[in-house]
């Protein structure tokens, strides 16, 4: 047992740099310009997974020393980092992975590359993302629009498909709000148009 144990921790801490660096270089590509990506590892007891307690450590600033990812990420980073590692370790035995508001905490440049991400990543896997900027809505091959509403005393959730036109009044929506000029349709045409 001992033996076994330590033979799989050493794979395991092996294949963790090559982990870490690919995981490190998905980061780069998401607007994580200087940032530290590792992984740590704690003997345990015997477990059916081994004696390897291991974590995810992670700098996001210069000059920061690295610290376990729960404890150090913000939302909108969490989103990007969870992107950056489902990009690394999605086989082609995962055909579909879902993304639920990926968007939270970023916006303009960084939310272009997380949206260009999920492309590069759509073109081998289907992609679900529910997401409220248009950067990354434009980018969908097909669009949804979940509705809540109220019926008597109950909420109801209904989803409908958006295609052409729909799909780019939707995408006004996201830009503008309640008012949809002419000049945030442009806009909305224009990304769809940009994306395909």
């Amino acid at each position: 047992l001992e033996q076994l144990s330590r033979k799989v921790s050493d794979i395991r801490k092996k294949e963790s740099k090559k982990l870490t660096e690919s995981i490190k270089n998905a980061l780069l590509d998401l607007n994580f310009l200087d940032v530290q990506f590792m992984m740590e590892f704690a003997e345990t007891d015997y477990t059916a997974n081994g004696i390897d307690d291991a974590q995810f450590l992670i700098s996001t600033n210069p000059g920061e020393p690295v610290k376990p990812l729960g404890k150090v990420a913000s939302g909108g980073e969490l989103s990007r980092i969870m992107l950056a590692i489902k990009t690394v370790m999605a086989s082609d035995k995962i055909g579909t992975l879902i993304f639920d508001e990926i968007d939270s905490g970023i916006s303009g440049r960084t939310a272009q590359m997380v949206s260009e991400k999920m492309n590069a990543l759509g073109r081998s896997h289907q992609i679900i993302c529910i997401t409220h900027l248009p950067q990354i809505a434009a980018m969908a091959d097909t669009h949804f629009e979940i509705e809540k509403h109220q019926r008597g005393t109950e909420t109801i959730t209904e989803i409908h498909p958006l295609e052409g036109e729909d799909s780019i009044q939707e995408l006004a929506r996201l830009l503008g709000g309640a008012e949809i000029t002419q000049a945030v349709y442009q806009n909305a045409k224009e990304m769809k148009e940009l994306a395909q």
